[in-house]
């Protein structure tokens, strides 16, 4: 791959699918041997200038550990700086749980290749699970960030005391006070935007757990699309690599030990906009039966309606892309409905979260025929 500065105008970035022979390798190393004409220290450089996903998410950290069919992708301009603690909001919080409005372009948890990384490598790249606790102890009026522990030596307290002065500052979770510490029970990748439900104390996790198990947590989507989607129910069971590096559905007479079934109810599909080209496109509600990685991008994908602005499931499973003219500034997929019964109180909750500004701007600029998207 040539090096930004060199590489054609029309593409934003270059898209590596790694090899077998590069599962456990640091995620430099694994470009190196991909880019093998480009320098070590440009490879460095696009890491650390926020050039660089993998599967969708960036990653700041050099020595991060690929596996073999990750998706790694290098763009030719830095990505967004990461979200901070005043772009989350806590739409709902009592002793033991908490429902948070996610705002796009933030990963819900760490990669469970990235959990033991330093804290001061997590500062560069914070997740919606290590903003929380900050955003919780302004809202508890705890003090921010917590004292370390007694036990830590005056000269190590004085220096994390003295690092952690900033009101973004991520602290190791298991320092943290038990009243500042949260456990997701479930995701929303990392555009999409969305309610989102942490509890509050492993007793909580383990009860909300049960909820998700039983499909009695209601989680409800709009996606849009270009193309009208009929109101079904979609069954298939997915897998990590449907042949192309994607995830996907498997296929007929297949069998692999990773598939797991997904079911997602497409409830209606209605008209939201036209284009200056007289293109229309839809606001498809969608409800998780299940909750499976990618799941609606993908059953939407593979039922040849693409959501707009998603850059990995852009195509169906015989290689053939969907043009996207929509120009959305990410994928349009936003978690608006959610709704379950309290496990300690039995109160039903039900919450509802407007759309982001970033997707309610495009929609406008996208239906002002005298006036298209810039």
């Amino acid at each position: 791959m040539p090096k930004p500065k060199s590489a054609p105008k029309s593409s934003a970035s270059t898209v590596y699918h790694l090899r077998p022979e590069d599962e456990g390798r640091t995620l430099s190393a694994a470009l190196k041997s991909h880019a093998d004409q480009v320098s070590w220290g440009q490879v460095k450089k696009w890491i650390s200038k926020r050039q660089v996903q993998i599967n969708g998410n960036l990653c700041l950290d050099e020595a991060r550990r690929v596996s073999a069919g990750d998706v790694v992708k290098v763009w030719r301009h830095p990505l967004a700086k990461p979200v901070s603690t005043q772009d989350v909001r806590i739409a709902h919080l009592d002793e033991h749980l908490l429902v948070v409005e996610k705002p796009a372009n933030v990963t819900s948890v760490r990669h469970v290749a990235e959990r033991t990384i330093s804290t001061r490598r997590r500062q560069l790249q914070p997740t919606l699970e290590e903003l929380l606790s900050p955003v919780l102890a302004k809202m508890l009026r705890l003090r921010w960030p917590p004292l370390p522990p007694m036990g830590m030596n005056r000269g190590r307290r004085q220096t994390n005391l003295k690092r952690s002065r900033r009101p973004n500052h991520i602290q190791n979770s298991k320092l943290l006070p038990p009243e500042l510490k949260v456990f997701p029970v479930h995701r929303l990748d990392r555009d999409t935007s969305g309610l989102m439900l942490f509890a509050r104390s492993r007793a909580a996790e383990q009860k909300l757990a049960v909820l998700f198990r039983r499909h009695a947590v209601v989680r409800s989507y709009v996606a849009y699309c270009q193309n009208y989607a009929e109101p079904q129910t979609i069954r298939s069971h997915l897998v990590r690599d449907r042949g192309d590096g994607l995830r996907g559905t498997q296929k007929p007479g297949s069998s692999s030990q990773d598939a797991r079934e997904a079911i997602t109810h497409i409830v209606s599909c209605d008209p939201v906009a036209t284009d200056a080209e007289g293109r229309q496109y839809f606001a498809v509600r969608c409800q998780l039966e299940t909750g499976r990685t990618h799941q609606i991008r993908v059953h939407l994908s593979e039922l040849g309606h693409p959501i707009c602005g998603d850059k990995l499931y852009n195509r169906l499973p015989d290689g053939t892309v969907c043009a996207d003219p929509s120009r959305a500034p990410r994928q349009a997929l936003h978690s608006d409905r959610l709704e379950f019964t309290h496990p300690f109180t039995g109160e039903h909750l039900r919450f509802a979260m407007q759309l982001p500004t970033d997707l309610r701007r495009w929609l406008q600029r996208l239906d002002q025929p005298t006036s298209p998207v810039d």
